[in-house]
């Protein structure tokens, strides 16, 4: 009975952690398509 205590703890963390690294990405995603975009707006503008 214990063991499968220890073994759903376990997977709900594993399930967790996945589910966090899935954040991350998804944040450093955004964040690079935000600075291309800024990046690129900045270049369209000319210099005064």
């Amino acid at each position: 009975m214990g063991i499968w205590l220890e073994l759903g703890v376990f997977l709900v963390i594993l399930l967790f952690g996945v589910w966090q690294l899935y954040d991350v990405k998804k944040a450093i995603r955004e964040r690079e398509q935000r600075k291309t975009k800024e990046h690129e707006s900045a270049a369209a503008t000319p210099d005064k």
